[in-house]
């Protein structure tokens, strides 16, 4: 795939996605929106599987982009309609973030379980050792085994966010798993969404500053005697974990007004209020 993707009348350059129209949208998004991409991965083995899925018309589920292993993408919804995507889900003050967000399937099978030297997924597909890593998601406190994600589509995905992000006013890039807690685990940590959002939402942040600033702290200690750690950036989110204690040392992820995600041996959102940088 060569030069820059292109977005015209809501749709993606035919020199960069195939376009498969299906009818299953909300209508168009109001005034200002979408303001937000949501990352999922399709649990499923193929993109033919996928797109066969989705256009299905007894299946209430619809998305704006398929991503396939090689970094080929399938349009289904043009960007300006509302999408099945994202179902029951809260990010913020919001609420159904269908009605605000574009939604990214990426072809993967997701978590994967273990038995000798084989990892299975829950389709019954079987992978390699070099088709899997081990590691916590961030809702989660253990290690679990997940089917890697290519390079070519963690390449291609950003390549199209900077694409939307040109077209439309996005302010947040968010994982299935962030705006709905305990309901959806995708894309899970297989996917570097941590540093592909970072990279799109603050690239003028220098990687590697020499001069300390705000931008520049990454890490924080608990200043509170106890501090909850919840599953989204607000009080209303349910906590994942005991809380911590103080002087605790916690790695800062990102942040949402007065909230912090943070990093301890799980990942999850804590009051910024009770966080001293250092």
């Amino acid at each position: 795939m060569e030069g820059q993707m292109n977005i015209a009348h809501h749709k993606l350059d035919k020199k960069f996605a195939v376009v498969d129209e299906v009818n299953k949208t909300s209508g168009t998004f109001a005034s200002g929106l979408p303001d937000t991409i949501v990352i999922h991965y399709t649990a499923g083995p193929t993109a033919a599987s996928a797109i066969t899925t989705l256009k299905e018309d007894g299946v209430p589920a619809s998305a704006h982009i398929v991503v396939d292993t090689d970094g080929s993408l399938t349009q289904l919804v043009p960007f300006n309609k509302i999408a099945w995507h994202a179902g029951k889900s809260a990010w913020l003050e919001r609420n159904g973030l269908n009605k605000y967000s574009i939604g990214i399937e990426i072809v993967n099978a997701g978590r994967l379980d273990k038995n000798g030297n084989v990892w299975r997924s829950w389709f019954g597909k079987t992978y390699s050792e070099e088709e899997v890593v081990r590691a916590v998601h961030r809702n989660e406190s253990e290690p679990t085994w997940w089917h890697s994600f290519t390079e070519k589509q963690v390449e291609v995905v950003f390549e199209l966010c900077k694409a939307i992000m040109k077209r439309y006013d996005i302010r947040f890039i968010l994982g299935h798993e962030e705006i709905s807690p305990g309901r959806k685990i995708d894309p899970g940590p297989a996917f570097p969404l941590d540093k592909v959002r970072d990279r799109l939402l603050h690239s003028d942040r220098k990687e590697d500053s020499d001069t300390p600033g705000e931008d520049a702290i990454r890490k924080g200690i608990v200043n509170a005697s106890s501090l909850n750690i919840r599953s989204g950036p607000g009080a209303a989110y349910d906590t994942i974990t005991d809380p911590l204690s103080r002087n605790t040392e916690v790695v800062i992820r990102d942040k949402q007004n007065d909230w912090l995600q943070v990093e301890v041996k799980l990942t999850g959102w804590v009051s910024g209020k009770f966080i001293k940088k250092v």
